[in-house]
This record gives C-alpha cells, structure tokens and sequence, in this order.
C-alpha cells in the first residue's frame, strides 16, 4: 500500500523533519518499509513506495525543461501553508480547529482589474459574482443561502442578458461562444459603424447621382455645390473640428472623473454649441452675398449665377446649426460606448435629399432633356431644392434623440459653465481652430480655382472639369477612408485618450499601429483601384450626367494613390489629440495646405483648362504625403522614439508591392473593354466587373505569396464568418 508523501514538503506548516542522527534503518512512523535512506540501494528504485498526490503541483519535482518552459508569472506557486501536513497513514485523524490556524495567514490577493480576468473571468457580473459584507451578514443572518452550483460557469452561454440571473432566464441549446476582451469589443463597434457607413455612403452616391441626373455636373451645379459646402466648411472652422478633437477626450475624462457620468458636462457642452452656432448661423444667413463671392469671384461676376448662388446659399447655411447639433449628441452617445446612431442617422438626410431631387425630376424633367441653368431655373424650382436640402439635415438631427433616451441621457440647457472645465478645452480648441482655419483657407484656393477653370473648359466642350467634378470625385475617393479608418479610429479613440490619460505609452502606441495596420488592409487596394479603374467608376456611376462623367473619372484617377497618406495622416494625428496636444496639428495642417494650394495654383497656370482640376486633385495627396513624414517624426518623438514604424513600414511595403502587378493588369483590361465595348453603361459595367476580379486576383495571390499577416487574419475572419 504506498503511503502519502511524507517528505520535506511540510511548507511551514510545522511538521518535524527526520533527524540527521537517525538509523537509516530505522522506519519512521507511518513509513513504508524500504523507505527509509538505506545505504547501498539501487538508485534507481529509490521512492518507488512514495505516492505523491501534489506532485503535478510542486515545480521542483516536475521535469526541468517543463520546469524552465513554466510561466511563473501567470501561474504562480502556492503560498506556504496552503497544503496541510497528511500525518501518519494509520493515525487518527486530526482534529479540526474551530479558528484558524495562527501560523498561517492567507496572502492578501491582488486587486482585480474592470471587466474579466483570471480569477473572474466572466466579470463582476451578478449572476457569476456575490461580495458579502458586514451588511448582508447582517441582514441575512436567518436566511438560508442555497448552495452554489459550482459547474454553473460551464452554462454560461444559456444564461440571458447581461445582469439577469441565472435561473430566471430561460434553457436555451447552447450558443457558439463570442470572443471576449477588448478588441472584440472594439471589432463589433468598428462592425456596427462601418455597416452604418457603408449605407450613408451608398445613399449619399445616390444622392449625387439624383443631383447630376436634375441638374448635371457643369457650372449651374457648381452653384448648388458651393452653396452646400459653405455651411460645412464654417461650421467644422467654428466648433466642428474642436468637437471631435478636444471635448470628446474631455467628455471621456467627465464620465470616468464625475458623479453623475459626466451627464451635466455633457448638457453644458450641448447648451454651448447651441448657442454658439444659433448665433453663427444668423450672421452667415445675413452675409450669405459676402460668402458667396469670396467662394467663387467667377459665379459672382455672373448676375444669373450670383442670385441663384446667393438663394441656395440662404437655405444651405441653416443646416450648420443642425450639422452641429448632430454631432454633439452623436459624440456623447459615442463616448457611452453607443457607435451606430452617429453613423446610421446620415442615411435618412439622403434618402430626404435623393427624394427632393427626383421631386424637381418630376416636376421639370432631368438634365438631359431640361438642360436647366442659372438662367432658365425658375424660383420654384430653387425654393424647392433648398428647403429639401435643410430639411434633410433637420431630419438628421431630431433622429438622435430616441437613442440618447435609449441610452438614459436627458439633454437639457445648462448655462453654468465657468468652472467646469470648458474653458480649458476651449483653450486647447484655439489650436484646432487656427488648425481648421489653415484647412479651410487651402480649400477656398482650390475652389476659386476649380470653378474658373472648369467655366473655361465648359466653354471649349468639356463639362465635369469644374468644383462639381473635383467634389463628386472627391467623394467617391474618401469612401473607403470613410468606412474602415474613420470607423476604426472613432472605436479606438476613447480608447487611446484613456490610455494617455493614464501615462501608458505602449497602449497609445499599440492602438495606432493597429489602426494603421489594420485600416491599410483596405485602403491599399482601394488606391489603386482609383488608379486603375477610375474612368469605369465614374462613367458608370454618372452615366446620366452627359459627356462630363469621363471627366470625373480623370480627376479621381488623379486622387487615387493619395488616400494612403490621406489615410495615415488621419490615424497618427488621432495620437496627438489623445494627449490634448492641439498645436502640433496645426502647424502639421498648415504644411499640408500650403503645399496643396501652391501645387494646385501651379497646375491652374501651367495645365489647360480641362486638366487644371486633376492636377489639383494630384495636389491633394502630395500635400497629405508631406505632411505624414512631419506628423510622424513629430508622434515617435513623443511617445518616447518608437511607433512600432518596423512593423507598418513593412505592412504597407507589402501591401504596396501586392497592389502594383494587380493595378496594372485591372488597367490593361478595363482600357481594352472600354474601347472595345464604348464608354457607355455596358462598357463601363464590363469594365468594372473584368478589372475588379483581376485586381482581386492577383492582389491575393501576390499577397498570400509575402505573407501579409494582418490580410492572412482578416481572410481568416471572413471564412470562420462563412464557416468554412
């Protein structure tokens, strides 16, 4: 019968050890005979009575390579005291204390982290999880508790939602298991923005294309445009680009800092952008003329196209108010971690739009047959397409608030700001004004430019070369940046502000290359599809416009590589925010906008008119590739000489060096469709569909080929989707 192990595996617990002066002969009580250390015995047959039950515990008898391969760190040894001393093998058994035991004291665990863990791994949850104090002692002290079920976390997944007990919910087959952590949870909310996404931008190219198919894409469009964009560009040089900078790291500290969740700073914020942009939009409605000739001196040396401009304009500018009452609440529902409201709402101002234009389609014909101008329009017509467009951003606007009562938030006005930190956020938002400003000030440039050279080009029989050209191509080019990096970043930022918040370097550092990495996967390939595939895109989306589609397809050829610094400068100026540093993307946006205002006024000078506005798109990404190198030096340097720049360099390396054989073979074979079949529908469908599958093809062959890892996980991804 072999006898428990006996040896010096006491652990403090007291037990005696055998004597150096003791007979080895001598059996010890409780011991197996043969035990004892016996002269002369075969070594090999030492122990062999010994049954040890903790030996796959004890990390000195276990092998030593298993032994040096043991993670200390995530499994550590017990404490002294924590296995009792078996005794003799035929002794009574031991008494049991009525206290504990004064030599051995429980070693004070360390505190859990928020959320799972590895000694709570579902979480401070009611039903996994009951802390029991002096209260419920207490309380409860004549109650009889039920005794858990200690096999009830091997059910969890019947259980019902979040916070319901156990035995409430109802006995359901068990469910596929979700991944847990952080970064599911932020690969589901990226999921939820970029769906949202991808529907706004898909209604929002329907929406031009019912703007090109009423009103076309020459200069009476160009009025409609600079119209629209006016209230965009003051509202993001007012408050909006100090919005999404400066106070949703401060509305993230509010919650986390604040009794009440960070609720009233939320409804301070609010009141202020309400006032403030009541205020704006009443000045800008009065000097709407003013506006409308600094846009554009070309339309405003136009009588016809001046008083056309001007009534747009006076129903465009209204809508910033709106614009930035949407954002605000969208960004305080984004800060409580609620991600698809901001992006889903823009679908319904489209669809407002999309059904205004069809409206004046119906009402005075499309573009083709109406041929409307700033001269023909009738002020029905423009009274119709302006309050459309209002009404749209109104609809926008008054649809968040079912989901902020959804999330428990009750906006009201609160005019006790002083000492509240406002005023600290509205001292870092001067340098996201000056920021915007520098912005706003490279885009003017390019739009004075574009609509003068596009009025000169229409006259020599090339419309879609004007402002109306260079924003639908614009447009087009920015919807992959939409969907994957905007949709990544929005997840990642309450993240990395928390990070830096806390001091943690490596985090901040971590989230951007992730972002980077992750966000190239996509934006990459779609580069150079723009490149290779531009011209079949836009004569197949615009197709109703007339001859001026080509045109837009040369523009967003144009475009096409620069989404990729477009896209980089995004994610890396994103770091720079989360450490309310402000000043260094200004001076970053002042670079980016001085090159592309003098690159841009070059190409006006030096190209002709028809192909002035594509070098100035060719303009717009050199100026996001300078920019990138600044703002990256800049970024390194901060988080102390390392951004992980090894590992995107070589992810974009590849990715770059995948996309060059697979553009030029989608290129080759959308030129020899489209000059076989005809720049029309079926041309250009062909095309499309042809150049795509090859771009796709050998991407992924030439991208299996090198090893793309962060392409290899998300191929995997797709398939485990599909279940294959």
């Amino acid at each position: 019968m072999n006898a428990p192990y006996d040896g010096d595996r006491a652990q403090g617990t007291g037990a005696p050890a055998p004597s150096s002066g003791a007979d080895p002969g001598m059996r010890l009580p409780g011991q197996a005979p043969g035990a004892g250390p016996a002269a002369g015995r075969d070594p090999y047959v030492q122990g062999a009575y010994d049954h040890d039950p903790y030996r796959s515990q004890d990390l000195s008898a276990q092998d030593p390579v298993a032994e040096v391969l043991y993670d200390r760190a995530s499994h550590p040894p017990p404490p002294p005291g924590t296995y009792q001393d078996p005794g003799p093998l035929y002794g009574a058994p031991r008494t049991q204390q009525q206290g504990p035991d004064p030599r051995v004291w429980a070693q004070t665990p360390p505190p859990e982290p928020d959320g799972p863990s590895r000694h709570l791994p579902y979480g401070d949850r009611p039903a996994t999880t009951q802390f029991v104090g002096v209260d419920s002692l207490v309380t409860s002290a004549a109650e009889e508790e039920a005794e858990p079920d200690a096999f009830a976390h091997l059910y969890k997944d019947q259980q019902a939602a979040p916070g319901t007990p156990a035995e409430d919910a109802p006995v359901a087959a068990p469910a596929p298991s979700k991944p847990a952590g952080r970064a599911a949870g932020l690969l589901k909310s990226s999921a939820l923005m970029a769906a949202g996404t991808i529907v706004s931008r898909i209604t929002g190219f329907l929406k031009t294309l019912a703007v090109a198919a009423a009103i076309g894409v020459g200069t009476f469009n160009d009025t409609y445009q600079i119209a629209n964009t006016l209230p965009t560009m003051i509202y993001v040089l007012v408050g909006g680009g100090a919005l999404n900078a400066v106070f949703i790291p401060q509305l993230v500290r509010a919650m986390k800092n604040d009794e009440d969740g960070g609720e009233a700073y939320a409804n301070r914020l609010l009141t202020l952008v309400v006032v403030l942009l009541a205020a704006v939009t009443t000045v800008c409605v009065l000097a709407a003329p003013v506006f409308i000739t600094m846009m554009s001196p070309k339309i405003a040396s136009d009588p016809q196209q001046m008083e056309v401009a001007v009534a747009f304009a006076r129903y465009c500018l209204p809508t910033m108010f709106f614009m930035g009452v949407h954002v605000v609440l969208g960004q305080i529902l984004n800060a409580r971690g609620r991600f698809g409201a901001m992006m889903w709402t823009p679908v319904l101002n489209n669809i407002v739009v999309i059904a205004t234009f069809g409206t004046f389609i119906w009402a005075f014909g499309g573009f083709t047959t109406s041929g409307v101008s700033a001269a023909t329009v009738t002020p029905e017509g423009v009274r119709l397409l302006g309050i459309g467009t209002l009404l749209g951003l109104v609809v926008q606007a008054l649809a968040m608030l079912p989901y902020l009562r959804d999330a428990g938030f009750s906006p009201r006005l609160r005019f006790d700001w002083k000492g509240h930190g406002l005023g600290k956020a509205a001292g870092l938002a001067k340098w996201t004004f000056f920021f915007v400003l520098a912005n706003q000030i490279g885009l003017v440039v390019v739009t004075q430019l574009a609509t003068w050279a596009g009025s000169i080009a229409e006259k020599q029989g090339h419309p879609g070369t004007g402002f109306t050209g260079y924003q639908y191509a614009l447009l087009l080019w920015q919807m992959p940046q939409a969907i994957i990096t905007v949709s990544v970043m929005t997840a990642v930022l309450p993240r990395i502000s928390r990070s830096a918040h806390d001091g943690d370097a490596a985090a901040v550092r971590d989230d951007i290359s992730y972002g980077l990495r992750t966000s190239a996967v996509a934006i990459v390939p779609c580069a150079f599809a723009f490149l290779a595939l531009g011209v079949p895109m836009a004569t197949l989306l615009y197709a109703g416009s007339g001859s001026g589609a080509q045109n837009i397809g040369y523009i967003l050829m144009a475009f096409g590589l620069g989404l990729i610094p477009y896209s980089v400068q995004y994610v890396v100026l994103r770091g720079f925010y989360a450490y309310e540093d402000t000043r260094t993307p200004f001076y970053n946006t002042v670079i980016v906008a001085a090159v592309n205002a003098s690159v841009s006024a070059a190409a006006f000078f030096v190209l002709p008119a028809r192909w002035a506005v594509v070098g100035m798109a060719a303009a717009y990404g050199l100026g996001y590739a300078v920019g990138v190198g600044v703002a990256w030096k800049r970024l390194r340097k901060r988080l102390g000489g390392d951004l992980d720049g090894a590992h995107v360099r070589r992810t974009y390396t590849r990715l770059i060096g995948a996309c060059i054989p697979a553009a030029a073979v989608a290129g080759g074979a959308a030129y020899a469709i489209m000059q076989w079949l005809g720049s029309g529908v079926l041309g250009s469908l062909t095309a499309l569909v042809v150049g795509g599958i090859a771009l796709g093809g050998v991407f992924l062959l030439a991208a299996k080929r090198m090893r793309i890892e962060e392409l290899n996980a998300m191929v995997g991804m797709v398939r485990g989707r599909m279940g294959r």
